[in-house]
């Protein structure tokens, strides 16, 4: 069995976020260290019935409020990443295929959004209504209420994914670039 990898984040508002991750059937060694206090959730059953045999995650999430913790599941190897979208108050989680979006004082699931490929990034602005999840093969804005506002497919494989002088920038895996407006999904140049 290998050691859970861990990652620490802090957001303003006194948010700080703590993940603990690793791959399939090692749950127990993941939640071996789970801390105390705070409503904890299991969202596994999201992804599949056996998920316990899965890549599993888990992140505590402190607040001015008290704390709250969620553990995932996933089908692949993948590093749990976050991103505070402040206005909707949502902490948005990309964890394989799947986007959690959580209160993030409360740690209440609003909605999921499941892609095709495996999650890149997700990214979020204050400029934006929607928040910008990025899979392989597709780019998708959904909107606060979990909606997809558009979606953008893709015929090669993106790597890598910026939000640059309000432009969203998408690196293919062979380097094209291509360059949309993340209001719209159309192309900006």
């Amino acid at each position: 069995m290998t050691e859970p990898r861990h990652a620490d984040l802090a957001y303003p508002g006194g948010l700080r976020v703590r993940f603990r991750w690793a791959g399939s059937g090692e749950g127990p060694a993941v939640f071996a260290l789970s801390e105390q206090g705070g409503a904890l959730v299991d969202h596994g059953p999201l992804v599949a019935s056996d998920y316990e045999r899965l890549c599993r995650a888990e992140l505590r999430v402190e607040t001015p409020g008290g704390a709250w913790v969620a553990r995932l599941a996933s089908p692949i190897w993948d590093d749990p990443a976050a991103v505070l979208w402040d206005l909707p108050g949502l902490l948005v989680v990309k964890y394989g295929f799947v986007t959690y979006a959580f209160e993030a004082r409360s740690g209440e699931l609003r909605w999921t959004h499941r892609a095709g490929t495996p999650l890149v990034a997700v990214l979020a602005s204050s400029r934006l209504d929607h928040v910008l999840v990025q899979a392989d093969l597709e780019t998708f804005a959904v909107r606060a209420d979990g909606d997809v506002a558009w979606r953008l497919a893709h015929s090669d494989v993106v790597a890598g994914v910026e939000l640059v002088g309000g432009r969203l920038i998408l690196t293919s895996f062979e380097g094209q670039r291509q360059v949309v407006d993340p209001e719209s999904g159309e192309s900006a140049g």
